[in-house]
């Protein structure tokens, strides 16, 4: 993509209504822009780095066994009394409206009970079990207080599955092994190493879960950390784990600020039973379903990855998800020589098969490698007339600012898939 041609505009000062990094600097590079507090679109640039953090989703929940679906947003009231979650003073979260034809309707913060309620349609047998679905939605949740950016909005891009299962053992297994499936996401993500399978409650879900807690200074939770046993319990429900069974005492643990970037919740056959989700047994027994959910924040997941790596330049992508591999950015472009050889090393990246981003504009070095800095590709690839002289380009790695100059069949063999 040629920067002249991209559909997005640097600021040099963050909004003074902004107080999170990550919207500050999500909005200075141009990835997002601010509707209201809590709602943010999401630009060109900002769109391709929520499809490459979807794609190592999708990947990980096919691995899994799970098959995506896109579910409603707007939900009958019917549904919702079942379990008892539509009125307001269980679940505070919800919007709700008039429908002109009369009736109740609510917009889909979760998907628990209209999914359980569609499976109805689709399991009669314990020959149907087990089976697992999950979805990427615009989930909408009226947050008193959307002060964290995109790490908390009233609107935000959740990716939410939903297993079903015809008994414990079942159940256990989709359950302990979409442990591992999140696991994969996050290490791909390149978060892993600060990310925790962590004890939690169970909020508007059920009464304990288990949360995926990252690191990171901009975090709204409180996790209690041993690092060395890979234990983490979150700060609302550390008096009620039973520390023994897990070999530690609270001395063991390291109160230390995170953020949720997932969650897993077990409902057994509580949600089944609320739903009327039946099925035959292998006697022949009418029984309820065994029912799990899994969340994982897409849109969150942008933010912390901008909290946990920006520096006091900009924005610093893991290359997993950067919306682009390589920045190309041409200088003495003015001189036509040296314009033709920069377009020519463009269409030859490309045709290689490498995501480029290539800064064709007519502007300062100076304001092109800011630019370079607060976008945060993983790599910036400098074309000068002096490196033509030279024979050879320079290569910033972004994460690290090690400089490299490569020759150009360096270069090719460095960035060629």
């Amino acid at each position: 993509m040629r920067q002249s041609q991209l559909f997005t505009k640097t600021q040099k000062e963050a909004p003074t209504d902004e107080q999170a990094k990550n919207a500050q600097l999500l909005i200075r590079a141009g990835y997002i822009h601010k509707e209201m507090a809590g709602a943010y679109q999401l630009l060109p640039l900002g769109l391709m780095v929520v499809q490459n953090i979807k794609q190592i989703v999708r990947e990980e929940m096919a691995a899994w066994g799970s098959n995506e679906l896109l579910a409603t947003t707007l939900q009958p009231k019917d549904i919702w009394e079942k379990s008892g979650r539509w009125d307001s003073k269980v679940v505070d979260a919800w919007f709700k409206s008039e429908l002109q034809a009369g009736g109740e309707i609510g917009f889909g913060w979760t998907h628990e009970e209209p999914l359980a309620n569609m499976m109805k349609n689709h399991i009669s047998s314990y020959k149907d079990l087990p089976r697992a679905i999950y979805q990427f939605q615009n989930k909408l949740r009226n947050e008193k207080r959307a002060k964290s950016g995109i790490m908390r909005g009233r609107e935000f891009i959740m990716k939410d599955a939903y297993s079903f299962a015809a008994t414990k053992e079942q159940h256990d297994d989709l359950y302990e092994r979409s442990k591992q499936a999140y696991m994969n996401c996050f290490n791909r993500m390149g978060v892993g190493d600060d990310t925790y399978i962590t004890y939690a409650s169970g909020g508007d879900f059920t009464e304990f879960s288990h949360e995926f807690q990252t690191v990171c200074e901009a975090g709204e939770d409180i996790t209690y950390l041993n690092k060395e046993k890979g234990i983490a319990i979150n700060e609302e429900v550390l008096e009620s784990v039973d520390l023994a069974e897990l070999g530690v005492t609270k001395d063991d643990l390291v109160a230390t600020k995170t953020a949720e970037v997932g969650n897993i919740f077990d409902f057994g056959q509580k949600k089944g039973e609320e739903m009327e989700l039946f099925f035959n047994d292998e006697n022949g027994e009418r029984v309820p379903v065994w029912m799990g959910s899994y969340g994982i924040g897409i849109t969150r997941m942008m933010g912390v990855i901008v909290e946990k790596f920006a520096d006091d330049k900009g924005i610093v992508w893991p290359a997993a998800v950067a919306p682009y591999q390589l920045h190309l950015v041409g200088l003495n472009t003015d001189d036509s020589e040296i314009k033709d050889w920069t377009d020519g090393v463009y269409a030859a990246l490309k045709v290689r098969g490498v995501s480029v981003l290539y800064d064709d504009r007519e502007a300062r070095p100076g304001e092109k490698f800011a630019d370079s800095d607060l976008l945060g590709m993983p790599y910036r690839v400098v074309m000068s007339k002096k490196g033509k002289e030279a024979g050879t380009f320079e290569v910033v790695t972004r994460s690290t600012g090690e400089v490299r100059n490569l020759t150009e069949e360096e270069l090719f063999a460095d960035f060629e898939k």
